[in-house]
């Protein structure tokens, strides 16, 4: 079955840095876009970003263009989310999730969160 299992979430103070992974199985992991979603309490869930099936393209979030990078290793079926000068409202739970085009929030699957806060 298909499992898309997140990691790398924790605590940070503001202006740290954090790389989130996210690790899939059970589909071909080279033939899809791959994106990482965020909701906050209370908030609506955002497309952070996505990237194409080669890694030649990608797409952020106005939020977080200039300090957030993805990118991708389809050999190890892993892709990831460089997240640098944290700020307070980039805390939320962030999710992986694998389908539909690099720029749109349309996805075919979708992982379990990990919890990103930044906070002195």
């Amino acid at each position: 079955q298909v499992q898309l299992v997140a990691s790398g979430g924790g605590l940070v103070q503001p202006g740290g840095s954090l790389t989130l992974s996210c690790t899939a199985s059970g589909f071909i992991f080279s033939n899809y876009a791959m994106k990482w979603f965020r909701q906050a309490p209370g908030k609506e869930r955002e497309l952070v970003a996505g990237i194409g099936v080669f890694g030649d393209s990608a797409d952020y979030a106005d939020s977080v263009k200039g300090r957030f990078t993805i990118s991708r290793d389809n050999a190890k079926s892993t892709f990831y989310l460089q997240m640098n000068i944290l700020k307070p409202e980039d805390t939320a739970v962030y999710y992986c999730a694998a389908g539909g085009q690099f720029y749109s929030r349309n996805y075919d699957w979708w992982g379990q969160g990990t919890q990103v806060t930044v906070s002195s």
